[in-house]
């Protein structure tokens, strides 16, 4: 794994408004400085309650962001407002960093290779019904796997894999990630139709906020059978965002969410993979778990992640060949490892699944995850190989 020092500094330094966080000694997390996240129903009294720091209170889908000044301590004034006892009074977050790339907690856990050509996947003629796959990453760019298909002409401009979005000349660390992310759910449920919702930059970053607006975007408007987060983060108290658990519960019974368990090599619960309403994916190496990912028993499958091969960008890096062989020049294709890649074969599974079968996601979900048909392991439960 890279140097995590030296990849927490880039991400401070690109994003000036983000700060370390370590109230419980060894187990940091990452937020924005000065900022609230509220539920949209708690929105005025939280206000109220914090009227002497708050600067401006801007509403928005699922969730109001309080902007604070005096510099008041963000995750002291979140749990006095949420209150000490196992039920919270209100639904109040410091807004978490986000990450779903070779960054510090999540993602990939090395950088993507240069791969062949694969065949395409190919829907079978006799799919039962339309699923729909919500995808919440980078973002999604033109590849032939996908260019002829009705949703990819409807994504809009915003929900782009923007490949040099800090115009260095150099495509940014996590360009690609949402396009190979969607290639992995189309080899697993070609017959899918995918809903593009980019929430991270392409330095693999981004925050709760625009996790969250998202999700209620996708529960006010569109429906979505399965929902893949190859993303998350630790919080500062290591207990559930109840900001992002409000979101996701919006959606709905008749929506799974399926999310990565992180890269750290630690059994740290990571949310929101670590939700109960979530299936929390682990990566294998064969028949072990890889040696990045994280595990627990909040773990709740285990799927391949090492050297998964999938749609990619197209793009030539600027680094040179070596022995003949270009490392970073890619024509549509890649391999790379990582909990974000054995996600989505865990949601492409129960996409397949539901429409093969013409199953409600949920019961496709507990067929994918049935453990008298598959074997468990302490700590990465259901182990799925295919």
């Amino acid at each position: 794994m890279f140097d995590q020092q030296a990849v927490l500094e880039r991400v401070l330094a690109r994003h000036r408004d983000a700060v370390v966080v370590e109230p419980v000694p060894g187990r940091p997390a990452l937020i924005r400085r000065d900022q609230l996240l509220v539920a949209g129903h708690d929105a005025a009294a939280a206000e109220d309650l914090v009227r002497r720091w708050c600067d401006a209170r801007e509403d928005g889908p699922g969730v109001a962001r309080l902007r604070l000044r005096a510099k008041p301590d963000v995750c002291e004034l979140a749990a006095e407002l949420a209150g000490d006892g196992p039920h919270r009074r209100l639904a109040v977050a410091p807004n978490h960093l986000v990450h779903g790339q070779p960054l510090w907690w999540s993602g990939p856990a090395d950088r993507p290779r240069p791969a062949s050509p694969i065949p395409a996947p190919r829907p079978a003629a006799d799919a039962c019904r339309d699923v729909t796959v919500a995808i919440l990453d980078t973002g999604l760019a033109p590849h032939p796997w996908f260019e002829g298909a009705d949703w990819f002409g409807e994504r809009s401009a915003e929900d782009a894999d923007v490949l040099d979005a800090d115009l260095d000349r150099a495509p940014d660390a996590q360009a690609g990630h949402g396009t190979f992310v969607a290639g992995v759910v189309l080899r697993h449920a070609p017959a899918a139709r995918l809903l593009a919702r980019r929430v991270l930059g392409g330095d693999g970053v981004g925050d709760e906020l625009g996790v969250v607006r998202a999700l209620a975007r996708l529960a006010e408007r569109d429906h979505a059978d399965v929902v893949n987060l190859s993303l998350g983060c630790h919080t500062y108290d290591d207990r559930p965002s109840p900001v992002l658990s409000r979101a996701i519960a919006a959606l709905g019974r008749r929506t799974v969410v399926v999310a990565c368990a992180g890269n750290a090599a630690s059994d740290r619960p990571f949310w929101p993979a670590a939700l109960k309403s979530v299936i929390g994916v682990a990566a294998l190496d064969g028949d072990d778990r890889a040696w990045f990912s994280n595990y627990g028993w909040w773990v709740d499958a285990a799927a391949p992640g090492v050297e998964v091969a999938s749609s990619f960008v197209r793009y030539d890096g600027p680094r040179p060949p070596v022995d003949g062989a270009d490392p970073d020049r890619f024509d549509g294709f890649a391999t790379w490892s990582g909990t974000s890649f054995a996600t989505p074969m865990v949601a492409g599974l129960i996409a397949g699944l539901a429409a093969a079968e013409d199953l409600a996601a949920v019961t496709a979900a507990d067929r994918v995850l049935d453990q008298t048909r598959r074997p468990t392991r302490p700590d990465l439960g259901v182990i799925i190989r295919s």
